[in-house]
């Protein structure tokens, strides 16, 4: 079966319910999960189905005896980074008997395997996400959400704000058409889901308004331009209560969604977050949240500032320098290096590190980078243009990071990026990669965007482009300045 039963944050219960329904559990891990990245990938090897499957696979042996109690949970896996054949070869030429298993003892949060020794469980909680509502009291950060999860992005992100209120527009009279006969509903003309099927049936009217344009952040260093609805939005989670378009103050920490398949990664926006900003999705720590009336409140708690001022015996930090102490630290390799494990599996915790407000000094300089990114002075990458340029290029929109070059296109390279740009990732991909992803040329999905709607191309946007790769550059270089400012502080070595 799939081998995610094994370590996987979501299986938990399933894992506690093998262990208090059977007496025996045996586990081969054959491993080969096609959905890792870099080293990981390499150590997951060859599929045992010849690479027709993606996901990792393991053999499991559950076992009941009567008249036994307990479980014991005895597990194998085959070496890293082999090959297919030698996996079958593995299971071919063994039986149980010939296997030395270990003895698994689950932790209390009935985690298997890759459990990690160290103090994370005593550090300060950033969410409790057992309170329902996203509502935490004893944790840094009282409410968070996950990202907006529209269920029609192609409808309601586009660059263009013209363009995006052509689509909405359209989309908006379909609706309205079909409020006045549903009988003659056409599923294939917009993006129906359940959810808008319900507002059909409840009758609600809706109209275009240009007030409901608003900027975010669709995935790292790409902003779009979103058509902010309740009705239109699909899952809008807590947005409501933490986003409010007339008050620009609001910034929010991103960080991954649990079980991400990525290394441990953070950003902060003054904008709606879309929920697949990072690859595994993320939640959204907000430094306000907003009350019925619109009046904005601190959304660090009363209970994590004590924390702070306790431990520091310091009464003049305040909620926004936790905020941005936080973020510093998400930011330092070697707190992600000790928790490495528990961050695939958990929410952050944060610890405490001597010279709070230098870190929170780090924090606050981060989140400068980070939010206005746009407008940070450009790095200077030098534009090379082809001596007989074609009158369509062929967008390519691809990095050397050996020769410091991007290639946008058959008439244009961009040079001079320097090794520490690329260096400065989010996930698998550095943030110059991510903006070379997401204005590459693609097919829409949606068959209606794809026949009436389908206007972006690459040329459009191109200077826009080669402006914004230059700002990102100086962004990452300056981020890693300051990640090696952390690493190299002697203090900060000695303390962890």
């Amino acid at each position: 079966s799939n081998n995610s039963f094994i370590n996987s944050s979501s299986y938990d219960g399933f894992r506690k319910m093998i262990a208090d329904e059977f007496n025996y559990v045996y586990i081969i891990n054959l491993k080969g999960n096609a959905r890792t990245s870099g080293e990981r990938r390499r150590q997951e090897g060859g599929n045992i189905f010849d690479d027709q499957i993606r996901v990792g696979v393991a053999i499991y042996f559950l076992v009941k005896k009567e008249g036994e109690k307990g479980c014991k949970i005895l597990y194998d896996e085959v070496q890293d980074y082999a090959k297919a054949e030698a996996k079958l070869s593995y299971i071919t030429d063994k039986t149980l008997k010939d296997i030395d298993f270990e003895r698994i003892v689950p932790s209390p949060r009935n985690n298997w395997i890759n459990l990690a020794d160290n103090d994370f469980e005593t550090l300060l909680p950033v969410i409790d996400k057992d309170v329902k509502g996203g509502k935490s009291e004893k944790a840094i950060f009282k409410l968070f959400s996950s990202g907006l999860k529209t269920q029609r992005d192609e409808w309601v992100y586009d660059l263009s704000a013209k363009d995006l209120e052509t689509k909405v527009k359209y989309m908006i009279d379909i609706y309205t058409q079909t409020l006045a006969n549903p009988k003659n509903k056409d599923k294939h003309l917009i993006k129906w889901d359940r959810e808008l099927d319900k507002y059909l049936d409840r009758k609600i009217e809706k109209e275009f308004s240009k007030h409901q344009i608003n900027k975010a952040l669709y995935r790292p260093y790409f902003s779009q331009l979103l058509y902010f609805d309740k009705n239109f939005n699909g899952m809008t989670y807590q947005w409501f209560d933490i986003f409010n378009q007339k008050d620009n103050k609001n910034k929010f920490i991103v960080v991954p969604g649990l079980a991400s398949p990525k290394d441990f990664h953070t950003l902060c926006s003054p904008n709606i977050v879309d929920l697949n900003c990072f690859p595994a999705g993320g939640q959204c720590l907000p430094l306000y949240r907003y009350t019925d009336a619109g009046e904005r409140v601190e959304n660090i708690t009363n209970w994590g500032l004590e924390q702070f001022t306790t431990h520091y015996q310091n009464q003049k930090i305040t909620k926004e320098d936790i905020f941005h102490y936080t973020y510093a630290v998400l930011h330092h390799p070697a707190y992600r290096k000790k928790y490495e494990l528990n961050l695939k599996r958990d929410f952050p915790r944060i610890p405490f590190y001597e010279d709070f407000f230098k870190w929170a000094d780090w924090g606050k300089a981060l989140m400068a980078l980070h939010i206005d990114y746009e407008t940070v002075a450009p790095f200077g990458l030098k534009t090379i243009n082809a001596k007989e340029p074609k009158e369509q290029p062929k967008a390519k929109l691809k990095a050397d990071k050996e020769t410091g070059e991007i290639v946008l296109d058959e008439n244009t390279t961009l040079s001079g990026v320097p090794a520490m740009a690329w260096q400065y990732k989010l996930g698998n991909r550095s943030a110059l990669e991510w903006v070379l992803d997401q204005y590459k040329e693609s097919k829409p999905k949606d068959p209606t965007i794809r026949e009436k709607f389908n206007t972006y191309h690459f040329a459009d946007y191109k200077k826009q482009v080669i402006d914004l790769l230059n700002r990102v550059c100086t962004v990452s270089v300056q981020t890693m300045d300051i990640i090696n400012q952390m690493t190299s502080d002697e203090g900060m070595q000695k303390e962890l």
